[in-house]
């Protein structure tokens, strides 16, 4: 718990004040946002600082070490491997972002390149949380979907590499979507990571490696995965407080990318894969109303909303930016509020 602890206390403070440092860094070089001239009018945000989530990557890796280091507590497998994910997602990000920024468009990687780095990213990672078992032979993942616990038969390796890189791609894809208003992208996954931390915590108390019964769970390193939540937690909170709005940065594809795998990581190694769906209602929701507004347009050439992803349909509604990320904010907190719910009730009931 101590390690819980310092390690998100490191990680906010280095990310609260990395992120002026960062501001400063990024307009002395011209590094500033680049916004579309069609929807709802942003313009007064040209030029804000961008690539912002190098810092939120930067300080939860420090946190963590940090930790770990003051708490005199080893690294668990598990750990390090989510925090790769979030770190190659970042890669793929920055590179997006800097693309951008070279050649002054809003547009940076194709689609297809984005994609295709998030794929080699997420199978690598899907690879090894198969690999590396630990004293009671259990990796940090097994290939299994999983639930509030795996359910099923195994699936194979091919078609869990599979999934798992749908799923990152996803919520990757789904959190840079989200971004799409000062601090919304940024609060949303504060929520969603503190729920992990809860998961990691409880899952430790009831872990089949301590006292078998027929409420534990079966997952390797829960303690250090709530650990790593706690790390990214820390650095969202602390970046929060300058991309809340009016934003004096944002954190680009290089946060939102990393976020997403983050989120993705832990799901897959506290074997909660699809409960993320529901703890993360708000970026299915909005990630929906993309594929929902794209897809009825190719059929009837009408659109369903003014402007997707959905936040930009509510502005153009006459919404004001703050009241829209509020009140996203709370349908957050109400679709994690409904995920720990089931999460804590299946328990009761096994």
């Amino acid at each position: 718990m101590r390690t819980i602890i310092l390690t998100g206390a490191v990680s906010l403070v280095v990310a609260m004040f990395g992120t002026p440092l960062a501001i400063r860094l990024l307009r002395s070089r011209g590094y500033g946002q680049l916004i579309r001239e069609v929807g709802p009018k942003h313009q007064t945000k040209r030029g804000t600082p961008t690539m912002g989530g190098t810092v939120i990557v930067v300080a939860a890796l420090v946190g963590y070490v940090v930790g770990h280091a003051a708490t005199h507590n080893q690294m668990s497998t598990s750990g390090v491997l989510v925090l790769g994910l979030m770190t190659g997602l970042g890669l793929v990000g920055f590179i997006d972002d800097f693309i951008k920024i070279y050649r002054q468009t809003s547009l940076g990687l194709r689609s297809g390149a984005k994609l295709a780095g998030q794929a080699v990213v997420g199978a690598v990672f899907a690879l090894e949380v198969l690999q590396h078992p630990d004293g009671y032979d259990m990796t940090p993942a097994d290939a299994h979907i999983s639930f509030l616990r795996d359910v099923g038969p195994a699936i194979g390796t091919l078609p869990f590499v599979i999934w798992i890189v749908i799923m990152i791609a996803g919520f990757s894809n789904g959190v840079n979507l989200t971004d799409g208003l000062d601090g919304l992208a940024t609060g949303a996954t504060v929520l969603v990571l503190a729920a992990y931390v809860l998961i990691g915590i409880w899952e430790e108390r009831n872990d089949c490696t301590i006292a078998l019964s027929p409420v534990c769970y079966q997952v390797r390193d829960p303690l250090d995965l709530a650990v790593v939540a706690s790390a990214v937690l820390g650095a969202c909170f602390g970046f929060l407080w300058w991309n809340a709005p009016p934003a004096k940065i944002f954190m680009g594809d290089t946060g939102s990318l990393a976020l997403g795998g983050v989120l993705a990581g832990l799901a897959v190694c506290t074997k909660t894969q699809l409960l993320l769906v529901i703890l993360g209602g708000l970026f299915v929701i909005i990630t929906l109303s993309v594929v929902i507004q794209v897809g009825f347009f190719k059929m009837t050439g009408r659109r369903v909303f003014k402007m997707a992803p959905l936040q930009h349909h509510f502005e153009l509604q006459g919404w004001a930016e703050t009241t829209i990320v509020i009140r996203f904010w709370l349908v957050s907190g109400l679709c994690i509020a409904l995920g720990l719910g089931i999460f804590y009730a299946a328990w009761l009931q096994t």
